[in-house]
C-alpha cells in the first residue's frame, strides 16, 4: 500500500475522491515533463506546481500543464498584482514545507492563493503531486480546484 502523505490526508479529509500515483525518481531530472514521460502519460494531464512571490511578498501558488511556461505578467494582473516573480527553489522548503520534485499545492505550511490553469478544465482527470518525490495524486480538476480553494485562470 502507498504511503498517505499530507495531501492525500487532506483529500480523504474533504472526502474527495483520489488515485496515488507511484513512479520511479529520477534525480538529474525532477521536471513534470519527466514524470509525465516516465509514467507514459500525457503531459497536458500532469500539472506542476510553482510559488511565486508578488511585489507586496504575497506568495502565489500556480499549477500549469507540466510543458507550459508561467507567464508572470498574465499572472500578475489574475492575482491582481503589478509583478511576480518565481521564488529561489532554496526558499520553497521555507515557505511551503515541501522540496523541489515533491511540492504538492495541498498541504503547505500556510494556505496561499492557488491559482490553476483553466485548461484542467478540458480534462478528465489531471495529476498533481502528492507532497513528495515519486508521488502524483490523480484527481478531477474540479475537485482540486475545491480542494486548493483555487480559481480557474487563464495562463
Amino acid at each position: 500500500m502507498s504511503q498517505k502523505t499530507n495531501a492525500a490526508r487532506i483529500l480523504d479529509k474533504k472526502g474527495i475522491a483520489y488515485e496515488i500515483i507511484d513512479y520511479e525518481v529520477d534525480e538529474e531530472d525532477l521536471s513534470a515533463v519527466h514524470v509525465a514521460q516516465t509514467l507514459g502519460m500525457d503531459e497536458e494531464e500532469i500539472y506542476k506546481t510553482l510559488v511565486c512571490v508578488s511585489e507586496t511578498g504575497e506568495y502565489l501558488v500556480i499549477c500549469l500543464p507540466a510543458p507550459a511556461t508561467l507567464d508572470l505578467k498574465a499572472l500578475a494582473r489574475n492575482a491582481q498584482c503589478k509583478r511576480c516573480e518565481l521564488i529561489p527553489t532554496k526558499e520553497l522548503l521555507k515557505v511551503t514545507g515541501y522540496i523541489r520534485g515533491g511540492c504538492s499545492p495541498l498541504g503547505m505550511k500556510k494556505h496561499y492563493r492557488t491559482f490553476i490553469d483553466s485548461r484542467a478544465r478540458e480534462r478528465e482527470c489531471v495529476c498533481v503531486s502528492a507532497g513528495m518525490r515519486g508521488k502524483q495524486i490523480r484527481l478531477a480538476p474540479e475537485k482540486l480546484k475545491e480542494a486548493c480553494e483555487a480559481e480557474w485562470v487563464d495562463l
